[in-house]
């Protein structure tokens, strides 16, 4: 049974309350503080202090400062006047009522803040992602940009060599030319000297046939050789990218790949990740042993992996989350605790003589919970629901009773 702390001290002004609470020697990570608009709880095994506010405060803005042997509040009113007293003068099922509420209120701040976490990891995912996408055609324009400036050397070079090609076309049909005027006018001359007379008529053949050899060893000269026949055999290598391969490039293409396979990792994380796992790790019923048999040794912390990993293979299962809840409570994760046995008993719908024995387990141990933390009545409504279902548990009986017990004798010196 806890002791109520009773000592504590409190002003205020017209917008402020400031609460202290003295902690009696216990060190600040073993206080657990629960605060709600119109609640707060502050639990340091074996004292408890509950406070009902007179009026609502401004949770979001609510600050505790735990050191030197005391807790320190600072509440900001949600009206500015001033209170008569610091907490409401009510009866045990009124104050019963709003720690319930409190809780439940409590609660869905944590999944709301869980959820906005998650959102948050997801838009700075997907911002990487968009910056890496913009990093891949960044360096796409950069290959294209070097590819047009080499396409147009290229088109430049050929260009220039085709205008040498005609230039020297040009200058051969030229050197052609004059080399026939030539030869006319030698022609001419010959004709000449053989209407003078008959005695250079030797000269004149042997300038026609001087000619006409000149002629056929020109035209043999211009003629191109014969080309040779034969089968080219091309050959490719393997290659991730459109482009040929150029040894300047090879150490940028590497580099986009490795960011490209970082970006996959990152935004498939956990299927690569289940994809890694061997053959027997992807069986939930093979990770549900291997948790079982971690929690015998008292290795807690390995059994709660390998039920995680069951349930990402296999959310459907019940007794992953009611024997992940074992565990928590085991490594006093309360709240996570509670949350895996309320999964368990939704999944264990409807109540059928087949898993009767799971739903009791699964009450006994949120039960179990809500009692740790403090929430006795939470924690008896679960124990009569486990009683309910195996009244002859000598052992449940018991421990319904404690319970009972403290409820009662907190309610007698409150």
């Amino acid at each position: 049974m806890p002791l109520l702390v009773t000592d504590s001290s409190w002003t205020q002004t017209d917008s402020t309350v400031c609460l202290s609470v003295p902690l009696k020697g216990a060190k600040a990570s073993k206080v657990d503080i629960l605060s709600t608009d119109n609640y707060l709880k502050v639990h340091y095994p074996p004292y408890l202090f509950e406070a009902f506010l007179f009026e609502p405060v401004d949770d979001d803005r609510s600050t505790a400062k735990v050191g030197d042997g005391v807790a320190v509040f600072n509440l900001p009113k949600r009206t500015n006047k001033v209170w008569e007293h610091l907490m409401l003068t009510t009866n045990d099922k009124e104050k019963k009522e709003i720690r319930e509420k409190a809780l439940l209120k409590y609660q869905e701040k944590l999944s709301a803040q869980s959820t906005s976490r998650a959102a948050k990891r997801h838009t700075e995912k997907k911002y990487a992602l968009e910056k890496m996408m913009t990093l891949e055609k960044e360096k796409r324009d950069s290959i294209q940009k070097m590819k047009d400036k080499e396409r147009e050397k290229t088109t430049a070079e050929l260009a220039a060599w085709q205008l040498r090609q005609e230039q020297k076309a040009e200058e051969e049909d030229q050197l052609k030319f004059h080399s026939q005027r030539q030869s006319q006018n030698r022609l001419k001359a010959v004709t000449t000297k053989q209407e003078n007379g008959c005695s250079d008529g030797a000269h004149v053949k042997l300038d026609q046939r001087g000619n006409c050899e000149a002629k056929s060893r020109r035209k043999q000269k211009d003629l191109p050789a014969p080309r040779l026949v034969g089968n080219i055999q091309v050959t490719f290598t393997p290659r991730l990218f459109p482009t040929a391969l150029r040894e300047s490039r090879v150490p940028e293409e590497e580099e986009w790949l490795k960011k490209q396979a970082e970006c996959r990792r990152s935004v498939n994380a956990d299927v690569e990740e289940l994809e890694d796992l061997k053959e027997e790790e992807r069986n939930p019923d093979w990770l549900k042993n291997k948790g079982d048999k971690c929690f015998v040794t008292g290795d807690y912390l390995g059994a709660v992996n390998a039920y995680s990993l069951a349930i990402r293979l296999n959310r459907k299962i019940p007794a992953l989350y009611s024997n992940r809840a074992a565990c928590h409570l085991k490594l006093n994760n309360l709240h996570k605790a509670i949350e895996d046995s309320s999964q368990a008993l939704d999944l264990l719908t409807p109540p059928v003589a087949a898993n009767a024995a799971a739903r009791a387990r699964a009450n006994v141990r949120r039960g179990s919970a809500f009692c740790q933390l403090q929430l006795y009545a939470e924690g008896l409504q679960d124990y009569q629901a486990a009683l309910k279902i195996d009244p002859h548990n000598e052992a449940l009986q018991a421990d319904t009773q404690k319970v009972r017990d403290i409820i009662q004798n907190t309610a007698a010196n409150p």
